[in-house]
C-alpha cells in the first residue's frame, strides 16, 4: 500500500499487485453465465461473414399493423361537409408547420395537398411564399385542376407545379387523399444517385416494391409533366424524381406526411451506409426480398402510416399551441 499524506487528509491507495490480484479472484467468481452472451434456443444457421443468422419465420397474419399496436383515425362525426372541411383544413396546417419543424421545406419549393371533402375535384394548397412555418388555416388555397383558385386567405398566390403535379395524381388516385412533395435534402441528395433505394434497414421496407424512379426534366412547368408523374407513380406511395426530390401520397394527411417523414429518413440513412461501407471497401448488408415483403406488412400499412405521423403532429400541436387554426 502507498500512504499520501496532504495537509490533514491521508490518502491510501493499492498497489498495483494488490489491485491485479483482486481482478483475478473476481474474475474467477464470476460464473459461466455473467460471462457468457445467451444461447438462442431458435434455429440458427451460420451466415457466410461468419455470424449467427437466425432462420426468420415469416408466417403472415391478417391483422399484423393492429397487432403491434397501430390504431388508424378516429371515425370523427361532422355536423356538416362544412365543419369537415374546417377540420381536413386545420390538420393540413398543422402539416406544414410539422414540415417547417424537421426542416422538410426548403425555401419556396415544395406543396403538401389535401382533397376538399366538398368538392372533391378541388384541393387545398399552401399559398407560394409563404414559410412553412408561418401557415395557418386561413392562409390556405382552393384551386382546381386547371390552377384556377376557389379560395384564398391573405396570399393569392399559386405555385404553378403544385397544381400541375397534384391536380394530376388527385385526378389518377381516387384513393388518395393527401399528396406531399418537397425538396429536402437528404431526399434531393438520394434523386441524385437516379435508382430506387435497397432495403437496408425495417424503415426502407415501408417502401419494398413500393416506391418508383422518375426520370423527370426539372421544375414541372408543364401539364404533361404532371401527368407523367402521375403515371408513373401508379397504385404506389411514394416516387423518387430523379435530381429533384421525394412525393408521397396517402389515405390521410398523416400518413402522407409520415411517409415522406420517413423516407428522407431513410435516403440519409443509405447515404451514410453506402459511404460507410465504401470507404472500407464492402458493401451494405441487404434485407431478403421475403423479409422486406413480410416488414412492410406491418408497418408499411395506411394505419401504422397514419399513426406515425399523428404523433408528430401531436408534438406540432404541444409546441404551437394550435395558434395555426388561425
Amino acid at each position: 500500500m502507498v500512504k499520501l499524506t496532504r495537509m490533514f487528509l491521508t490518502y491510501i491507495y493499492p498497489s498495483r499487485d494488490s489491485l491485479f490480484s483482486c481482478r483475478c479472484e473476481h474474475i474467477k467468481s464470476t460464473t459461466i453465465h455473467t460471462i457468457m452472451a445467451p444461447v438462442s434456443t431458435q434455429d440458427q444457421a451460420p451466415a457466410s461473414n461468419g455470424h449467427v443468422k437466425k432462420q426468420p419465420d415469416f408466417k403472415k397474419t391478417a391483422g399484423a399493423s393492429v397487432g403491434v399496436g397501430f390504431t388508424g383515425p378516429a371515425k370523427l362525426e361532422f355536423k356538416n361537409k362544412y365543419e369537415e372541411r374546417e377540420y381536413i383544413k386545420g390538420r393540413l396546417a398543422c402539416a406544414y408547420r410539422m414540415f417547417g419543424h424537421y426542416g422538410l421545406n426548403e425555401g419556396p419549393a415544395g406543396h403538401i395537398t389535401v382533397r376538399d371533402p366538398i368538392e372533391p375535384e378541388t384541393f387545398w394548397v399552401n399559398p407560394f411564399g409563404v414559410d412553412f412555418n408561418m401557415i395557418n388555416k386561413s392562409d390556405l388555397l382552393r384551386v382546381d385542376h386547371d390552377g384556377n383558385i376557389l379560395d384564398h386567405g391573405r396570399v393569392k398566390l399559386l405555385n404553378r407545379a403544385a397544381f400541375l403535379i397534384h391536380g394530376a395524381i388527385h385526378a389518377a388516385r381516387p384513393d388518395v387523399q393527401c399528396a406531399a412533395h418537397t425538396h429536402s435534402v437528404h431526399g434531393r441528395a438520394w434523386c441524385a444517385q437516379g435508382r430506387k433505394l435497397d432495403y437496408i434497414s425495417l424503415e426502407s421496407c415501408i417502401f419494398w416494391d413500393d416506391h418508383v424512379v422518375f426520370d423527370g426534366k426539372g421544375i414541372v412547368l408543364a401539364e404533361d409533366e404532371g401527368a407523367d408523374i402521375a403515371e408513373a407513380l401508379g397504385d404506389k406511395k411514394a416516387a423518387l424524381l430523379r435530381n429533384h426530390g421525394l412525393l408521397t401520397v396517402g389515405q390521410t394527411i398523416e400518413e402522407a406526411c409520415n411517409w415522406f417523414y420517413t423516407l428522407d429518413k431513410v435516403c440519409h440513412v443509405q447515404l451514410l451506409a453506402d459511404a460507410a461501407a465504401s470507404g472500407r471497401g464492402l458493401e451494405t448488408s441487404k434485407i431478403s426480398e421475403e423479409e422486406a415483403e413480410y416488414t412492410r406488412g406491418i408497418v408499411g400499412t395506411p394505419r401504422a402510416g397514419y399513426f406515425g405521423g399523428k404523433m408528430m403532429m401531436d408534438l406540432i400541436d404541444e409546441l404551437t399551441e394550435k395558434k395555426y387554426m388561425q
